[in-house]
Formats: C-alpha cells, sequence, structure tokens
C-alpha cells in the first residue's frame, strides 16, 4: 500500500517504513505528526484518487531529526559599478520516518 502526500508545496510517494526528507515541519525529534493532503491511496482494493484530497485519508508519521540541507552560494555583480555581494543559503528539512497509512 503507497500513498501521495502533499507538504511543503511538493508530493511525495509514501510507504510504510519509509524515511523521507521533507520542507522544515515543526516538532521535536520522536514527536508523531499527522499528514492530512493525501492526493492518492492504492492499496489491495484498488486506487482512489482525491478531488483534491482524499476524505478522512491519514498517513502518521514520526519526527527523526530536523538538519540543514548543503549551503548553497550565491554571488551578484554589476559591471562597471564595483557592486558584488556574495551569500549562501541553508535550507531547513524534516526527516520522516512513515509509520502508518489509512484510509
Amino acid at each position: 500500500m503507497y500513498a501521495i502526500v502533499k507538504t511543503g508545496g511538493k508530493q511525495y510517494r509514501v510507504e510504510e517504513g519509509d524515511l523521507i526528507t521533507v520542507e522544515k515541519l515543526e516538532g521535536d525529534t520522536d514527536t508523531s505528526i499527522e499528514l492530512t493532503e493525501v492526493l492518492m491511496i492504492s492499496g489491495d482494493n484498488g486506487m482512489t484518487i482525491g478531488v483534491p484530497t482524499v476524505e478522512g485519508a491519514v498517513v502518521m508519521a514520526k519526527i527523526v531529526k530536523q538538519i540543514k540541507a548543503p549551503k548553497v552560494n550565491g554571488f551578484t555583480f554589476k559591471p562597471k559599478k564595483n557592486i558584488h555581494h556574495r551569500y549562501g543559503h541553508r535550507q531547513k528539512l524534516t526527516t520522516l520516518s512513515i509509520e502508518s497509512i489509512t484510509a
């Protein structure tokens, strides 16, 4: 059985026992959370597609760790103006362990 869930503006295909890394979600390590934006569920009795989400479907996940992505360096430069600017960004991420999928 698998499901497609939406979180952080992205869609993920998940099964029970999967580890996924998503945009930062609030919560401490070992906290259980519910992902309620389930777009599709596929199981033994066929496929259920939501319009836009499947009613009553919930994916239970556990927060494994809060991490930061590798640093992205940027640089802006304007010729003949003596303007140059360096910047960096590290996106905050959450690693989830999928516990159960219920329709």
